[in-house]
């Protein structure tokens, strides 16, 4: 896919977010990678043979303090490479980065790799009875 147009993907997927959580986010940037890089993989503490969809790089929220100095953005990146080969369709290409940014949002907001995860189930849940509800599954 070309970069633009995945890049088109990212910003609709951000738009999708609540708004309630966009309000609050603040300094902080998204970006698109094709790949990550040794450096991301060894912060995103990730096994050999594994990679890394998405990336939050900064001060979680509620560690931040108003007599904190300046500070340069915390940033979330979104690798398209990664993406692209988990999807199997646009549709799920479409999921995989929307999910990947709420996941790193998430953490932007002071959520913890477990508690992410405990929410991903829980999100992923309540999508599978609305589709069962709606008669789609």
């Amino acid at each position: 896919m070309r970069r633009e147009d995945f890049d088109q993907l990212v910003e609709r997927a951000f738009r999708r977010i609540p708004s309630s959580f966009r309000r609050q986010m603040r300094n902080v940037v998204v970006v698109v990678e094709d790949e990550p890089s040794a450096r991301q993989l060894a912060a995103g503490r990730v096994p050999r043979g594994h990679t890394l969809l998405g990336l939050y790089e900064g001060r979680p929220l509620p560690l931040r303090s108003v007599s904190d100095g300046f500070n340069l953005p915390d940033k979330i990146t979104i690798f398209q490479g990664p993406i692209e080969r988990a999807a199997g369709s646009p549709a799920e290409l479409e999921r995989v980065v929307y999910d990947t940014l709420w996941h790193e949002v998430a953490h932007y907001f002071g959520m913890d790799e477990r508690r992410v995860r405990a929410a991903e189930r829980r999100r992923s849940a309540d999508r599978l009875r609305r589709l069962r509800r709606d008669g789609r599954s």
